[in-house]
Parts: structure tokens; sequence; C-alpha cells
């Protein structure tokens, strides 16, 4: 069961690395945006490392204080997660 949690962090981190880089290059280019709650949802449900890298390295979303907050609490999240997960 941990193993299967592990490879979907993976997975999800790297989809929303993804996607947060997607739509910065949308934002550069004027073009349709992807919505902040598909970014938040999947940094929600496990991809908040990916997220926060993606800002990070994009420069993307670093003066929304919510990002930052809902990325960091979703880690704590998972980690609580990670550490149930183990001990079952």
């Amino acid at each position: 069961m941990i193993r299967a949690y592990l490879i979907y962090l993976l997975l999800i981190n790297f989809f929303t690395f993804i996607i947060y880089g997607e739509d910065k290059r949308r934002a550069r280019r004027g073009e349709w945006r992807i919505p902040e709650k598909v970014l938040l949802n999947c940094s929600l449900l496990g991809g908040a490392p990916g997220g926060l890298l993606a800002m990070k390295i994009f420069r993307h979303k670093t003066r929304h204080a919510s990002f930052y907050l809902i990325n960091i609490l979703a880690i704590f999240i998972h980690l609580l997660l990670f550490f149930f997960l183990k001990k079952a």
C-alpha cells in the first residue's frame, strides 16, 4: 500500500509541476489560463512539493500567499497520511 502511495505522489507531483509551468507559459503569451482552483486542487491531492518547486523555478504565483499556505498545508496533510499508512 505504501509503495502505491509513493508512486501516486511521484506522478501527481510531476503532473502538478507541469501544469504550473504550462500556466506560466500561457500567462506570458496572454492565452487562456489554467484555473487557480485546478492548480490548488492538484497541490491538495498530493502535488504540493511539485507545485512549490514550480513556483520557485518558473517564478509563478509567488505573490499569492494563499498558494504558499495551501501548498505547505497539503505537504503536512500528506506527511501525516504517509505516516498513518506506514504504521498500518
